[in-house]
């Protein structure tokens, strides 16, 4: 494979951690596509939120930061349409900043693997357009967040299961389970809002989470929980752990349409399962529900498998990462890894690497 090109900085991802870094790269008069390249998997903008299921509305899923700078197009998701789908919003928005801000993502490309040349990082990648290139860069900024790394727990039997699994990733429309038996497995917003899509369309409907929900009566997130879920993400990035889950840290907000969920017998989420049969699920005290679907809102892990050749892994599951660079490889960074996941937390660490990047440049 030939060495196609040559630029000092690329960035994987085009998402809000992505798009942060980007966005201060050009603010130090960094010019995309001579000074620093951006690839992104996804067919058109808006990152992960162009995945997601048509029902989602910005006012239903965790509150979306503005990325910095997008005041500057006029436009902010604190006054964005709510009836409109959130993948189109966020899209279409996201779409704008690109183009305002002229930062030329390369779409759709997949980064199949980086690599060392001698002192070069090598981004091997494959697109339709292109087939298989390679560019040679100095630093990497890796912003792939983890919708394509979506995490299924094992539990005895679930091979045997003659229904369907199915992963939040996967997910696009409550019609699909209309008069089926659902449980649906998750602790988080996810499963919160598929239980409440599919209340009056499917036929019998049962919720199983891991641990018991923490309940948060506000529809906002509290500083203190949320302080404290970056701060478990964050010694856990420097230990080089994996991540913890951050709905675990901060618990989930009951906003008005869920707290009706909850008095109306809905929201009520039985401990996790035991088994999984061909009908169903087996519960701990041996009782059986049957089941046509299971829905897997688990969560997901970070995406790295492109940088395995680089041997960032630790033995205790994650990658030692502070202020969002790799401590054993000064070369990468991790945008959106750990403390930073959050839209807040993305947008305050792109101006952070883009100083250290600038630093070594």
């Amino acid at each position: 494979m030939a060495n196609d090109s040559t630029v000092p900085v690329v960035l994987i991802g085009a998402g809000q951690a992505g798009l942060a870094v980007a966005y201060y790269l050009r603010r130090f008069e960094l010019v995309a596509g001579r000074d620093f390249v951006i690839f992104d998997r996804g067919p058109d903008a808006g990152g992960a939120w162009q995945h997601r299921w048509e029902a989602l509305r910005l006012g239903t899923a965790h509150r979306v930061h503005d990325l910095p700078g997008m005041s500057e197009l006029g436009l902010s998701f604190d006054t964005a349409d709510r009836t409109l789908a959130a993948r189109d919003v966020v899209a279409d928005y996201y779409r704008r900043y690109e183009e305002h801000f002229e930062l030329n993502v390369i779409r759709p490309v997949t980064v199949t693997s980086v690599f060392d040349r001698r002192t070069d990082l090598v981004v091997a990648t494959h697109s339709p357009a292109h087939g298989e290139r390679e560019t040679m860069a100095k630093l990497l900024v890796n912003a792939t967040g983890s919708w394509g790394s979506p995490f299924i727990p094992y539990y005895p039997g679930a091979q045997t299961f003659a229904g369907r699994h199915l992963h939040t990733a996967n997910y696009v429309s409550a019609d699909e389970f209309a008069g089926q038996r659902v449980v649906v497995v998750g602790g988080g917003t996810s499963a919160i809002g598929f239980m409440l899509e599919l209340e009056n369309v499917a036929a019998e409907l049962t919720w199983a989470s891991r641990r018991p929900i923490d309940w948060v009566h506000t529809e906002e997130l509290d500083l203190e929980g949320a302080s404290a879920a970056v701060a478990m993400q964050d010694e856990a990035a420097r230990s080089g752990r994996a991540l913890p889950s951050i709905v675990s840290g901060t618990g989930v907000p009951v906003s008005r349409r869920i707290s009706a969920g909850i008095e109306r017998g809905l929201l009520v989420a039985r401990p996790m399962f035991a088994a999984i049969e061909p009908g169903g699920v087996r519960w701990d005290d041996g009782s059986f529900t049957e089941a046509d679907a299971i829905i897997w809102a688990s969560g997901f892990r970070p995406e790295l498998r492109h940088l395995a050749a680089l041997k960032l892994r630790e033995k205790a599951g994650g990658i030692t990462v502070g202020a969002g660079a790799s401590w054993s490889d000064p070369r990468i960074f991790l945008a959106g890894y750990g403390p930073q996941a959050s839209t807040v937390g993305a947008s305050r660490a792109g101006r952070m690497i883009a100083r250290q990047v600038m630093a070594l440049l």
